[in-house]
C-alpha cells in the first residue's frame, strides 16, 4: 500500500507553527505569573512598610505616654489616612479584630497570618485569601504586624487590602498578551504559508516540467525569477534541460553519423562484390579485394573504438603496462600515416629528439592517441598542407606537439571537440569520439592532452605524459 502523501505546508504547520504555538502559550503563562508574583510582591511590600511604620508609632507612643497607649492606638485605627485603600485593624490577645479604620464592626474571621505573626520570630504574618462579605466574595491579602500590648488588650495590628484591581490589571495584562501572541501566531502563519507557497509553486512548476522533460519534451525551461536557493534550483534544471537537450542532439547526430560511416564502406563492399560475382576478371578482382579489405578495415576501427569508448565509461579498459620508449611509438605512427598524407598532398614533418624517453603504459593504446590525432590532422588538412610532429625531453615529462596548418576550431566548438560524439565539423568522416577516447587514454596514462587552435589557421595538440627518470 502506498504511503499517503503529506505535504510541506502540511508538515510546516504540524511541526514549525505548533512549535510557535506552543511557546506562546508559555510565554503566556510565564508572563501571567511573573507579573502576577511582582503585582503582589509590590502589594505586599507596601502593607509590609504602612504596618512597620504604625508598629513604630506606636512604640513611641507607648515610651512617651503609657498611660494613654490604648487610646492612642485607637486614635491610629480610627484617623488612619489610607483607609480608602486598605483598612486598619486592631487585634486582641484573643486573636480578633476588635475596631477597624471603615467604620464598622469587624467580623471574627479565620486569619491565618495573625497566628504566623504571633508564632514567627519576626513577628509577622501574611496571607492570601477569600472573603465574603454581603454576598460578595472579594480576594484579599492580609498583612499581621505583632505590636507591644502594654497596658491595653492589643497584641496586634492588621492591615488588610483589596486584591481586586489587581487582578483585573493582571487579566487586562493577560488579554494584551494573548492578543499579542494572537497577533505574532497570525503573522508567523500569514509569512509562513507565503514562504511555503514561495518554494512550493516553483517545485510544483519544476516537477510538472520534469515529467514533461523524462517523455522526451527537451525544450521545458522554468523562469527564474529569484536569487536565491530556490533561483540556483531553477537554474540548475534549466542547465540539466540544456544537457539532455544536448545529449540528445548529439546522440542524434551520432547516429546519423554513424549511419553514413556505416553505409559508405557497406555501400563499397556489398558493390565490389556483386561486381567481382559478375565480372571475374583477375585485374576487377585484385582490386575490388583491395576495396573490400581497406573498407572492412575501417569498420573494424569504427568498431573498435566504439568498444573502447564503452569499455572506458565503464571502466573496464584494462592497459597492459610495461616500460616502453613512447618516441619509438610516436615514430611508427608517424610512419604509418607519411605515405597516407603523402597520397593527399600533405607532408608530415617529424623532430625527434636525441635520446629515449621512458613511461611506463600501454604501448597500444598511446600509439592508437597518436594515430587518432594524427588521422584528425590529415582529414582536416587540404593538399598542400603541413602536419609537424615534435617532441621535447623536460625533467619528468615529455611534450609531444601534434600541429597543422588545415581548417582550424571555431572558439565556440573548441570546449566541446572532446566530448564524446561531438563534431565540430560534420563534413569529415568520423564517429565524434576519436578525441574523448585519446583524451580517456591520456588521463588513465596520467597525462593530459591539450587543443589551441584558431578557425582557418590550424589546429596544435599537445599530449603531455610523465617520463621515468
Amino acid at each position: 500500500m502506498a504511503k499517503k502523501r503529506k505535504s510541506i505546508a502540511a508538515r510546516w504547520f504540524v511541526n514549525s507553527f505548533s512549535i510557535v504555538a506552543a511557546i506562546m502559550v508559555v510565554a503566556i503563562i510565564g508572563t501571567y505569573a511573573t507579573a502576577k508574583s511582582y503585582y503582589y510582591s509590590v502589594v505586599s511590600q507596601y502593607l509590609s512598610a504602612e504596618a512597620n511604620v504604625i508598629s513604630e508609632v506606636l512604640s513611641r507612643c507607648y515610651e512617651d505616654a503609657p498611660a494613654n497607649y490604648a487610646k492612642e492606638i485607637g486614635d491610629i485605627v480610627e484617623f488612619f489616612d489610607k483607609k480608602n485603600i486598605m483598612e486598619l485593624m486592631a487585634i486582641d490577645k484573643n486573636g480578633n479584630p476588635k475596631i477597624s479604620s471603615s467604620g464598622f464592626s469587624p467580623e471574627t474571621e479565620n486569619m491565618p497570618d495573625y497566628t504566623a505573626a504571633m508564632e514567627s520570630e519576626t513577628g509577622k504574618g501574611e496571607y492570601i485569601g477569600r472573603m465574603d462579605r454581603s454576598s460578595v466574595s472579594e480576594k484579599y491579602m492580609a498583612v499581621t504586624v505583632a505590636i507591644n500590648p502594654g497596658n491595653s488588650d492589643y497584641t496586634a495590628i492588621r492591615l488588610v487590602t483589596s486584591l481586586e484591581k489587581v487582578d483585573a490589571q493582571l487579566v487586562r495584562l493577560a488579554f494584551i498578551a494573548l492578543g499579542t501572541a494572537v497577533f505574532i501566531l497570525v503573522l508567523v502563519f500569514l509569512l509562513g504559508i507565503y514562504f511555503i507557497t514561495s518554494i512550493v509553486s516553483p517545485i510544483k512548476e519544476m516537477s510538472k516540467s520534469a515529467k514533461k522533460l523524462a517523455k522526451g519534451n527537451f525544450d521545458q525551461r522554468i523562469k527564474v525569477k529569484r536569487n536565491d536557493e530556490i533561483g540556483d534550483l531553477c537554474l540548475a534544471f534549466n542547465q540539466m534541460a540544456d544537457e539532455l537537450e544536448n545529449s540528445e542532439k548529439i546522440k542524434n547526430d551520432f547516429i546519423s553519423s554513424v549511419s553514413h560511416e556505416l553505409r559508405t564502406p557497406l555501400t563499397a563492399i556489398k558493390g565490389w562484390s556483386e561486381t567481382i560475382l559478375d565480372l571475374r576478371d583477375e585485374e576487377t578482382l585484385t582490386k575490388g579485394m583491395k576495396v573490400i579489405v581497406t573498407e572492412t578495415e575501417r569498420l573494424s576501427a569504427m568498431v573498435e573504438e566504439l568498444l573502447d569508448f564503452s569499455r572506458i565509461q565503464n571502466k573496464k579498459l584494462q592497459l597492459q603496462r610495461a616500460d616502453m620508449d613512447i618516441l619509438a611509438e610516436l615514430a611508427d605512427a608517424v610512419l604509418i600515416y607519411t605515405e597516407r598524407a603523402a597520397k593527399n598532398g600533405i607532408v608530415i614533418s617529424y623532430h625527434e629528439p636525441e635520446g629515449v624517453a621512458i613511461i611506463n603504459g600501454d604501448k597500444n593504446r598511446l600509439r592508437q592517441v597518436f594515430i587518432n590525432i594524427i588521422d584528425n590532422a590529415v582529414k582536416y588538412s587540404q593538399s598542400g598542407g603541413v602536419i609537424n610532429v615534435e617532441a621535447n625531453l623536460k625533467q619528468n615529462q615529455v611534450d609531444i606537439k601534434i600541429s597543422d596548418n588545415g581548417c582550424g576550431i571555431s572558439r565556440e566548438d573548441l570546449p566541446k571537440v572532446k566530448n564524446r560524439f561531438y563534431k565540430a565539423n560534420d563534413t569529415v568522416r568520423g564517429s565524434g569520439i576519436g578525441l574523448a577516447v585519446a583524451d580517456e587514454l591520456v588521463l588513465l596514462h596520467k597525462g593530459k592532452l591539450k587543443i589551441e587552435s584558431e578557425l582557418g589557421k590550424g589546429t596544435v595538440v599537445s599530449i603531455i605524459l610523465p617520463v621515468k627518470n
